[in-house]
């Protein structure tokens, strides 16, 4: 890993094998947590596991190892996406206790059922619960809910489970896919995290979209949104390009009263082409946090070039807040901050040029139009009524080729370049756009035409580089 130009520099990967939906997001007796999924044995085909990461500043991560495996019967086919849920004083020492909530996916291939799809027939989604009083040792499992417990009208495409405290009660939200092909999600309700009983079912006022995964609950300042990631929208010029979406609908009051949304509200997290499945979390400080998956099943794009042993990050730690338009904007937490170096100027068309292909470039102040080029391959460009970001060198993009989004104006521009991976946030991240990239050039050049007040970049640190010092191959 050491010598691989593409292993990163403050973005959680594996070390080696295959990553993807974050799970388990939370803070922990001090402590930030991620799990994700995980195929140890990639590129082999084989079932998904729970990796786990710790940080104490969502910046220098540790990776310690494989924590939920496949081991009993309602699991035996992968341990899939899930939530935690930090129950304070609910320990046996007093402290906190962790509980972590999962679909445990089942395919019953030998199914004696004739035309066995796996949609209606030839699979069980078991939602299962694990509890860790230190993060490291973990209780049974609980097996919660089956394919019994589901409404008549679901498919058996059932899965995610989001659970979160709220008016003296655990909630647990679900994705669905219903028999008419429409997504939606189930709301149950719990006094004691072990037995749970369906409040509601909420779907959009049209269809949109044939199943809704990872959902969660965003609520910030007396606001509620209904985060999921429909899959099945149609490509659209400016939205809904990739091959799944993740997006939120800001609700008219709270989720617990909700049946219906207006699909119409739908507004994507990250309009780049790797992002899916994020996950949300309020930390100590009481800031809501948002991670995704840097990653894409998308066929004409790799994230693999060159046989490098793993596939995929997560992206950094984002604060999420609401804007003076009433959506969500999403930035870097500010410890990432933290891993920057001494400040470079940028000066108008004349470029500069790093060792490593590790910055943190910030543009504040912007007046009209111009570009941001990296490499002499990837132009972030602001037209006067787009924002376009476009590759010219499919090597190097991995089959990335352009994006744009309508924008009005643009203030400011800041951009995350950690070798392989690049996050854009522009004005405050009220629009972001994520994106893998494999440069070849030994040094990392950054020429900007913008006229602002402001453009500086900073060298990041290598803050990564000891985070797999103690890891577990599985």
């Amino acid at each position: 890993m050491s010598t691989d130009r593409y292993r990163l520099g403050f973005h959680i990967a594996p070390k080696t094998g295959w990553l993807n939906d974050p799970n388990g997001l939370c803070q922990f007796r001090g402590e930030y947590h991620a799990f994700f999924q995980f195929n140890p044995v990639w590129p082999q085909i084989d079932t998904k596991y729970w990796r786990h990461f710790t940080s104490p500043d969502l910046l220098h991560w540790k990776d310690c190892g494989t924590s939920l495996v496949t081991d009993i019967a309602e699991d035996r086919n992968g341990v899939f996406s899930g939530s935690a849920l930090v129950r304070h004083g609910a320990a046996s020492d007093g402290g906190d206790l962790l509980c972590l909530y999962y679909t445990g996916n089942v395919v019953n291939k030998d199914d004696p059922e004739a035309g066995i799809d796996f949609v209606h027939t030839g699979r069980e989604a078991n939602e299962i619960l694990v509890t860790s009083e230190d993060g490291v040792h973990y209780s049974e499992k609980h097996v919660l809910l089956r394919n019994s417990d589901y409404p008549d009208v679901c498919t058996l495409h059932v899965r995610d489970p989001k659970v979160w405290e709220q008016d003296g009660r655990l909630w647990m939200l679900l994705g669905a896919r219903d028999y008419s092909d429409q997504g939606m999600v189930l709301l149950y309700g719990s006094d004691d995290g072990y037995t749970w009983r369906i409040k509601s079912q909420v779907y959009s006022k049209n269809p949109f979209g044939y199943m809704w995964e990872c959902p969660n609950i965003v609520q910030i300042d007396g606001h509620d949104f209904l985060a999921v990631c429909p899959q099945g929208l149609p490509d659209e010029v400016d939205r809904w390009q990739n091959l799944w979406e993740a997006g939120y609908f800001p609700l008219d009051g709270s989720i617990l009263d909700t049946v219906l949304v207006d699909e119409n509200t739908f507004v994507e997290w990250d309009l780049g082409y790797d992002f899916y499945a994020p996950q949300v979390f309020v930390d100590d400080k009481g800031r809501t946090i948002l991670i995704g998956w840097m990653g894409t099943f998308e066929g004409n794009r790799t994230s693999t070039p060159d046989g490098l042993p793993w596939a995929h990050c997560l992206t950094v730690a984002r604060e999420l807040s609401i804007g003076e338009n009433g959506l969500l904007r999403q930035y870097p937490v500010t410890e990432i901050e933290a891993a920057r170096g001494e400040e470079i100027p940028l000066h108008v068309s004349r470029h500069v040029a790093i060792d490593e292909h590790r910055g943190d470039i910030v543009l504040d102040g912007i007046e009209g139009v111009g570009a941001l080029v990296l490499d002499d391959v990837l132009e972030i460009a602001y037209t006067g009524e787009k924002l376009e970001v476009s590759f010219t060198d499919g090597h190097v993009s991995g089959g990335r080729v352009d994006r744009q989004v309508p924008l009005s104006h643009l203030e400011n521009l800041r951009v995350l370049v950690d070798t392989s991976a690049i996050e854009i946030y522009a004005n405050s991240g009220e629009t972001v756009f994520s994106t893998r990239w494999f440069p070849v050039s030994d040094m990392f050049k950054v020429e900007a035409s913008f006229k602002c007040e402001k453009a500086v970049m900073y060298p990041m640190e290598d803050a990564m580089a000891n985070a797999y010092a103690d890891s577990h191959e599985m």
